[in-house]
């Protein structure tokens, strides 16, 4: 694997790992353990396979966006749905990404004796970590890279001294009431989300499809480890009723873990993994957005071209942070709507019209019409459970 294959691994992971990964337990406190775990393998498995659909569809036409994609093979329908969602799923997650980052700098500057505002800390963090998206590609790589191995150095280091305490009998308890197996589809789901980042991925490592595998399914496999394990540790540690009684609260996770376990600098290190994991998931998010921007507008890929494109891809959601907080987390309750749209529904059905019209076949995902079929399938599921949790008709985790 040579050092590009290897930082866009990172990149993908790094970009499904956010801070919402220590949360997870908490989360999914509700359904127990062997669910949880048969939720994350079956939904990494589906994420896994409709990003090969989407380099297939992208290889086979020559178009790496799926707005593109969308209007070569559905029409003018097709690329309007494709660009709604994509600007719903992105300037969400970029908003709420802001939000939170600009908290955590706001904090970590307060410790070491220097006083930001929630606005300042809101405009240092978009403009440290969207001029480095700003400058390019590469440069986001590297410090990917960097802050990956960091993060990933922690939650070894933790999970080593946690997962010895693990108890089975923890690890055996079953959902507490009908209809969260359910309910957890779309929070899990989320959990696996990175196929943005795939327009971006392709134009920087090209159209090989035995690179772009090995990125795509071990990019999205090292999330799923660490979930894994980071469950099985947190449940095992804890047990269902004492995670429940958290309140769903990341403060009191934390606080009930260090109780139990003999490092003083437990929390410092789950926070430092928390901004880090929030770091690399906003580099990630808002470089396929800035990617899909540029082309949207016709920027050209020189200083000023970039500058402009940084001005539409960062001002919005800025502004929405300051200014409208309350809006965009109601906005991402939504986000697995959009993000079942993008990442399964418009691949299956794209790859489904290209193999219709006979495109020419550079690269055949694996799987036939039943693998496409319980892939869409899957994706209506998502979106009618995500409504119902929304209007009541579901429990919510």
């Amino acid at each position: 694997m040579n050092t590009k294959t290897l930082g866009c691994t990172l990149l993908i992971a790094g970009t499904t790992i956010g801070a919402g990964m220590l949360a997870l337990p908490l989360a999914s406190s509700s359904l127990g353990g062997p669910a949880t775990l048969l939720l994350m393998v079956g939904l990494w498995a589906l994420m896994a396979f409709t990003a090969m659909l989407q380099v297939e569809a992208s290889l086979n036409t020559g178009k790496w966006y799926l707005h593109q994609l969308a209007d070569h093979l559905l029409g003018p329908w097709g690329k309007r749905i494709a660009s709604f969602c994509i600007l719903m799923l992105f300037y969400s997650l970029a908003s709420a990404y802001i939000s939170g980052g600009s908290s955590l700098l706001a904090q970590a500057l307060a410790d070491a004796g220097m006083t930001l505002s929630q606005e300042q800390a809101a405009w240092a963090f978009t403009l440290l970590f969207g001029g480095m998206v700003c400058v390019g590609t590469k440069q986001v790589d590297y410090l990917n890279r960097l802050m990956f191995t960091v993060k990933l150095v922690i939650m070894v280091a933790v999970l080593a001294l946690l997962l010895p305490r693990a108890e089975g009998q923890h690890l055996l308890s079953m959902p507490l009431g009908q209809g969260l197996l359910l309910a957890g589809l779309p929070v899990i789901f989320t959990s696996f989300g990175f196929h943005g980042s795939i327009p971006s991925v392709m134009l920087y490592l090209g159209d090989c499809p035995k690179q772009l595998r090995r990125v795509f399914v071990w990019g999205s496999a090292l999330p799923l480890i660490l979930y894994v394990l980071w469950q099985v540790a947190i449940l095992g540690l804890l047990g269902q009723q004492t995670l429940i009684q958290t309140g769903g609260a990341l403060d009191s996770l934390l606080a009930s873990v260090g109780n139990l376990v003999s490092w003083p600098a437990f929390n410092q290190a789950m926070h430092l993994f928390a901004d880090l994991a929030l770091a690399t998931s906003f580099l990630g998010v808002t470089l396929g957005l800035f990617d899909f921007m540029a082309k949207v507008t016709h920027r050209k890929d020189n200083w000023q071209g970039r500058s402009q494109t940084g001005l539409v891809t960062f001002v919005p959601p800025l502004l929405f942070a300051l200014y409208f907080p309350q809006g965009f987390i109601m906005a991402l309750g939504y986000a697995a709507i959009a993000l079942a749209v993008l990442a399964v529904l418009l691949p299956v059905t794209l790859v489904w019209q290209s193999r219709k019209q006979a495109e020419a076949h550079h690269y055949r995902a694996p799987g036939g019409v039943l693998a496409l079929g319980l892939a869409g399938a899957m994706g209506v599921l998502i979106v009618g459970v995500q409504v119902s949790v929304s209007l009541g008709l579901l429990p919510a985790l």
